[in-house]
């Protein structure tokens, strides 16, 4: 029997359908009477629409948050946040939207409401990557945390496809790691094992139809859970080698997890019997690493980094870039063997586990 620690994170969470329309209230429960609204360049016109919302407790747009947070993006925010005269934040939308406001509240500890529009869960952890150069650097605070989360299903019905594939599966990599983290507990394993079970399951049937409200239901559900765990766990080869690809290449980094995830776990199946167990039940396959390249496939992602423009040579430099700071992992980091699984997820090679 295994000694473990389990920590809960603090988050307010509303979760359904509509749930938008209780905005102002939550603003209200944490004190904000100036939100600063964020959103990417693509979701700016949504942007404007939640400022309209928010009337007089809305103070601006900041319509500029960017992929692997650049510290350069965040001082421009700070800048406007601070002109403002802003005392809290909206970030409407997915993973960059999301870092940037907790970029914003690492220096500045300003509130945050987040309405996520995608599965990639940056909202429920403590987990903050920012870019400055070609650097990519993690740190973990739990100043960075959201205060209130509110997922509302409607915002994710017009997801595109192919970003409704690659922001699951970047969810999915979420709960596998934290099965075999180094802070995996029973707790954990449970949440993770139902959350790729609900994306899992849904996939094929927002495949067929995207407009599927229950299995947008499902898939946001499963999305929210696999977050969870990474906000308590901890993580492990994936992570480290997504964190090493996106900072070194600029790569996207929701199809960055969708090329890694079936080698990571592949990888470290050998040295995890319990998660592959649960895997293997939660995927219905008794190839789970298999399986999921194959759901990115079916689902039109791309399964190859050449594709996202990563070039061969680059190969060897992720490997040294790898090992300069390496991951907790239950497998131990094998040069050659590293080496060999980035070259497989470079020229897109289906794992055989």
């Amino acid at each position: 029997m295994k000694t473990f620690t389990y920590t809960g994170l603090p988050a307010r969470v509303i979760f359904g359908f509509n749930t938008t329309s209780r905005l102002e209230t939550e603003l209200d429960n944490l004190s904000i009477s100036r939100a600063l609204v964020m959103t990417t360049p693509l979701q700016a016109e949504a942007g404007r629409r939640i400022l309209e919302q928010l009337g007089d407790k809305g103070v601006g747009l900041f319509p500029d948050a960017s992929m692997h947070t650049p510290v350069d993006v965040t001082g421009r925010a700070l800048d406007q946040f601070e002109e403002r005269g802003a005392d809290g934040i909206v970030s409407f939308g997915g993973g960059s939207t999301i870092n940037l406001g907790k970029a914003i509240a690492l220096r500045n500890d300003a509130p945050q409401v987040v309405l996520p529009t995608s599965y990639a869960g940056s909202e429920m952890t403590p987990i903050l990557g920012q870019t400055e150069g070609n650097l990519k650097t993690t740190l973990r605070s739990d100043r960075v945390l959201p205060e209130t989360v509110i997922y509302d299903v409607n915002h994710t019905m017009t997801l595109p496809s192919l970003m409704t594939v690659t922001s699951s599966m970047n969810a999915i990599a979420h709960a596998v790691e934290a099965m075999y983290a180094e802070n995996a507990n029973p707790l954990l394993s449970l949440m993770a094992e139902e959350g790729v079970r609900a994306v899992v399951r849904a996939l094929p049937k927002l495949r067929e139809n995207r407009d599927d409200k229950s299995a947008r239901y499902d898939a946001l559900y499963g999305a929210w859970l696999c977050a969870t765990c990474l906000g308590s766990g901890g993580v492990a080869l994936h992570h480290k080698l997504c964190h090493v690809l996106g900072g070194s290449f600029n790569l996207p980094h929701a199809e960055t997890h969708t090329i890694v995830l079936p080698h990571a776990l592949a990888y470290n199946a050998p040295a995890v019997p319990d998660t592959m167990m649960r895997m293997r039940r939660a995927t219905g396959s008794g190839t789970p690493a298999a399986t999921l390249f194959d759901l990115a496939r079916q689902g039109g992602a791309p399964v190859a980094l050449k594709d996202l423009g990563m070039p061969e040579s680059g190969i060897e430099l992720a490997v040294e870039t790898t090992f300069r700071n390496p991951y907790y992992n239950p497998r131990p980091f094998e040069r050659d063997a590293i080496r060999e699984i980035i070259a497989d997820a470079w020229s897109g090679k289906r794992p055989g586990r």
